[in-house]
């Protein structure tokens, strides 16, 4: 059974709920120690003073923020936890926003939200409430010793938080330059029909179990097959360059074709519907000019 990484409670108005989270999300990775590849042994790391080159023991190392003359001012432990947020286990909801009013980009890390099992009543009505109006909470608590900005939404009767990044860490767009370019692209009514007519050959309904770490699986099967004996070099794949100018209006409807028979060939593919998108395909293209 998962275990609570906090508890305290939701507070909104007058109202406190009790609560607890637990982690959402267990992320998956294959992690490598680094080995001296002529004794098997592990690598080991010094902390090196830059001055001397002698090692420097842990009760004289302090925190350092560099100015931009390139002087550090030493900051330690005590002064900072002297600024720690004051840890009051309460999950303040600031303001109640509709869902579509937050952009994807400033979600972090995921959590679910249990009640505590004497005020699951209180719990369920919070989370009803927020369900049928479709809002989302945004919020603030503190965890670990620092505060996080939150939104807590409802789903399927349950209560979800999700940490967030603050607006002043979310990298502006105006600074990649290649947008400037998509901005003053010209699309032609027909390239843009036949472009929504391949989102929508490809359009289902999400599935994430169909969706695997494929790559971490192949680094899982070399170790298994080494950790056996295995040996030899594994093929390194040739990456395939083309400096070949396509044309686009070949390149959609080669595409929407080829989505249209894979619908066919699926087994939840709405037969009907499928042959009556087809039929714009049917019709002969023209050579066009490279664009």
């Amino acid at each position: 059974m998962p275990r609570p990484i906090w508890s305290g409670s939701v507070s909104f108005g007058l109202v406190n709920v009790p609560v607890k989270l637990y982690s959402a999300v267990s992320r998956k990775s294959v992690s490598f120690n680094q080995i001296d590849s002529r004794t098997g042994s592990r690598i080991k790391y010094q902390k090196i003073s830059a001055a001397d080159g002698t090692e420097v023991p842990s009760e004289a190392i302090v925190k350092g923020y560099e100015l931009p003359s390139g002087q550090y001012v030493l900051i330690d432990d005590v002064e900072l936890s002297t600024l720690d947020p004051e840890a009051n286990r309460s999950i303040d909801i600031e303001e109640f926003v509709n869902l579509s009013d937050i952009d994807p980009i400033f979600y972090d890390a995921a959590y679910y939200v249990a009640p505590d099992k004497a005020t699951t009543k209180p719990y369920a009505l919070l989370a009803r409430a927020m369900e049928d109006t479709g809002k989302v909470g945004v919020a603030r608590f503190v965890m670990r010793s620092k505060q996080y900005l939150c939104a807590i939404r409802p789903k399927d009767g349950k209560l979800l938080l999700s940490t967030m990044v603050y607006a002043d860490e979310v990298n502006s767009s105006a600074e990649i330059k290649e947008y400037e370019a998509v901005e003053a692209a010209e699309l032609n009514d027909r390239e843009l029909a036949m472009a929504k007519q391949l989102v929508e050959s490809l359009s289902t309904d999400f599935e994430p179990g169909r969706f695997e770490d494929t790559h971490r699986q192949k680094v899982l099967d070399l170790i298994e097959r080494k950790a056996d004996g295995e040996t030899g070099l594994v093929a390194v794949p040739e990456v395939e360059t083309t400096d070949k100018v396509v044309d686009l209006m070949a390149a959609l409807e080669a595409s929407v074709a080829a989505a249209k028979e894979a619908r066919k060939r699926h087994p939840a593919a709405g037969g009907a519907d499928a042959e009556e998108d087809a039929e714009p395909a049917k019709k002969p293209a023209r050579k066009r000019k490279a664009s």
